[in-house]
């Protein structure tokens, strides 16, 4: 069993990320930390590729089947369900003592480390934060976070949680198999439940997770922020772009950046480093393009001199 491992849930729709994920894996895994790749068994042949000392692909239904569902519920399309499923489940598997999920459409920065995500021998950080950016953001706010705000306070209503603040994860959170095991057999077992009745209440697998800790204290809680800059939305993605924040600058706080796909993935499998005006043109005059390629080319000049 390993002290920390990395995994990442994926499907054939994600393989073009995952390709990506994986090379900057092996660009900067120096201790050789091992990432599970778990996809459907439709789609394991497709997976294959990216198989390597430091990648393992399994087939989701041979590791948990047992927990799948084979039906939407409520609204939420059966592959949702079973993907949070899954990283709720992994522990069980025995692999790995400790797991850092990572999402398909991340990309690593810098050289990663058992360190980065784990606070001694056996307890992992946990990334707690209240999202207070993302709640003074218009766009988010109007979009996502009444409805989001909303069902995580069931979470916590749940579990018995009675704290004004809520602090969680939107993911990229170190799962801790203590955690996980309490969560099943301390809340869901008395219950009666399974892990996709608990879904069907509340669809934030990483919200359960954290709710349950800071209810339980099955672990000391050792608080991050946030491990990977996820840019939420376009609105997000493109004033980061306006400030000229590039990779090197977010590889100083962050391991990993996510461009969302959700709202990306019309644009092809789009990278924070890429040429950042061309990211912009489509919503941009000619002018204000030509503009921003010549501040571009002023400030790469400006990094290669030192000035």
């Amino acid at each position: 069993m390993d002290r920390i491992a990395l995994l990442l849930k994926s499907y054939a729709h994600d393989l073009a990320y995952a390709q990506r994920l994986v090379a900057s894996l092996h660009a900067h895994n120096p201790e050789g930390l091992t990432m599970h790749c778990v996809v459907p068994t439709s789609d394991v042949r497709q997976f294959l590729s990216l198989a390597a000392e430091d990648v393992r692909v399994h087939a989701e239904e041979d590791l948990v089947g047992q927990h799948l569902v084979a039906a939407p519920i409520g609204e939420l399309r059966t592959g949702y369900v079973n993907q949070e499923i899954v990283k709720l489940t992994f522990w069980e598997t025995g692999l790995a003592a400790n797991y850092f999920c990572i999402d398909s459409d991340a990309v690593l920065l810098r050289d990663i480390g058992a360190d980065d995500f784990m606070r001694d021998d056996h307890t992992p950080y946990t990334v707690l934060v209240e999202d207070n950016d993302l709640k003074a953001e218009p766009a988010y706010f109007r979009a996502h976070w009444e409805g989001r705000e909303a069902s995580i306070r069931r979470i916590m209503n749940k579990v018995g949680l009675d704290d004004p603040v809520m602090r969680t994860s939107h993911g990229h959170q170190v799962f801790s198999a203590r955690v996980l095991k309490s969560f099943r057999d301390d809340f869901l077992v008395p219950q009666g439940w399974t892990y996709a009745d608990a879904l069907a209440v509340s669809p934030y697998e990483f919200s359960w997770y954290a709710m349950w800790l800071q209810k339980s204290r099955v672990i000391d809680i050792h608080q991050r922020e946030p491990l990977v800059k996820v840019f939420h939305n376009e609105d997000e993605h493109l004033a980061a772009i306006l400030l000229g924040i590039t990779d090197a600058d977010l590889a100083r706080g962050y391991l990993g950046v996510v461009v969302n796909s959700n709202y990306s993935r019309a644009l092809g499998v789009v990278d924070h480093g890429d040429d950042k005006p061309s990211a912009l043109a489509p919503y941009l005059s000619y002018g204000e393009v030509g503009r921003l390629l010549a501040a571009k080319a002023r400030d790469t000049w400006h990094r290669r001199s030192g000035r």
